[in-house]
């Protein structure tokens, strides 16, 4: 699923409901409408087997949201876990090294292959990252690779062996009422028309069953268990469709949702299955810093490096001379070993300065120079 798709699938709203004003800023509700006391919200949650936190990936107040409920609820019980959509079980060395304090922030980008498994601007993240870290909190990685998660939606789980999708047992049926949710996200998608419905919501269900299996293994591995606080797209989380269905399935019923919910934007009224509760935010805008941006496409290369396949016309990286066949082999002082380590360098590029780049070119060694203008 692309950076695009797993956006769309962040967004909250369905079509056909009735609507009505948000909760005001600061404020918890009820889908309905009715003001929460927060302390007996919390205590109530604190009690629960997990707490699903809903976002949109590209909007930085839901992820201040997300760390200020993370906040009390570790009042409430410092025994959590913070189970994440973003990253494959594959990199959970990575996330145990970085609570750790072992690792700095360009090598867990680097060893996590951020870029590759998520692509969201990691500056969403680093609160919730750090929070982990300052506290001791356990970080887990909940979902599974889009290549194999992509293979079970069109392949079938009986032809995936139990070993190579980490023992994870075939999703549950989903409500018909996500599946038409999931249908319209896959028309509303660009290349929509072009899809099969039901390799798509195969996939879709893949992605729920690997989240709610990761949360469920967490609480089955104690006979006291953590208190687990999934951080995932909304789009999973809501009218208890997606993670919350597939963890009912296996065994795991008590596990709210919380949603985030922008004062200025039209919420669902008299549809209490929604979430257990909702968070009246002020600023709903997408994340503005724009990352620095070569303009190039990339592949990687077997024999070293990374190969530029093509350079967008106008861009940082036709100005600096690079060529659709050059090998990127360093980037600054360090070298170039595949497409994310170039994305990170890059990424981390102050506007105003620039950023040597060493390259091969039929077979000869050649630097090159790409200069980031200031942002405007």
């Amino acid at each position: 699923m692309g950076v695009m798709l797993a956006a769309m699938l962040a967004a909250p709203g369905l079509p056909g409901v009735a609507s009505a004003a948000c909760p005001a800023p600061g404020q918890w509700a009820t889908p309905a409408g009715e003001e929460l006391d927060r302390a007996e919200l919390f205590a109530e949650l604190a009690q629960a087997d997990a707490v699903l936190l809903g976002e949109r990936h590209d909007r930085m107040d839901h992820h201040r949201w997300q760390l200020g409920t993370l906040a009390a609820l570790h009042g409430q019980r410092p025994d959590m876990v913070i189970g994440l959509e973003m990253l494959p079980r594959s990199v959970q060395p990575v996330l145990d090294q970085w609570v750790a304090g072992e690792l700095d922030a360009d090598a867990f980008l680097r060893d996590s292959d951020w870029y590759i498994h998520w692509g969201f601007n990691p500056e969403l993240y680093w609160p919730i990252l750090h929070f982990a870290r300052v506290h001791d909190v356990p970080l887990v990685a909940l979902n599974a690779e889009r290549t194999l998660v992509q293979r079970l939606g069109e392949e079938g789980w009986d032809a995936v062996p139990e070993d190579e999708r980490y023992g994870v047992s075939q999703p549950a049926d989903p409500p018909d009422a996500y599946r038409e949710y999931l249908v319209g996200v896959m028309e509303r998608h660009p290349a929509g028309m072009e899809r099969d419905p039901d390799r798509f919501v195969g996939s879709q269900l893949a992605w729920d069953r690997m989240m709610a299996a990761g949360i469920a293994d967490i609480l089955e591995a104690s006979d006291d268990p953590p208190l687990v606080v999934g951080i995932i797209g909304s789009g999973h989380l809501q009218y208890g469709h997606g993670v919350p269905h597939q963890l009912a399935d296996l065994g795991f019923g008590d596990a709210p949702v919380l949603l985030p919910r922008e004062y200025r934007e039209d919420c669902t009224a008299d549809d209490p299955d929604l979430a257990r509760a909702v968070f009246g935010i002020t600023d709903g805008d997408r994340f503005e810093h724009s990352s620095p941006m070569l303009g190039v496409q990339l592949r990687g290369d077997e024999d070293g490096g990374v190969i530029i396949q093509d350079v967008q016309a106008g861009s940082i990286g036709e100005a600096a001379g690079l060529e659709g066949g050059d090998r990127v082999l360093r980037a600054g002082d360090q070298a170039v070993e595949r497409p994310s380590d170039l994305q990170r360098i890059v990424q981390r590029v102050t506007p105003g300065t620039w950023l040597p780049l060493e390259i091969e070119r039929n077979g000869e060694a050649e630097e090159r120079v790409a200069r980031f203008p200031y942002a405007e």
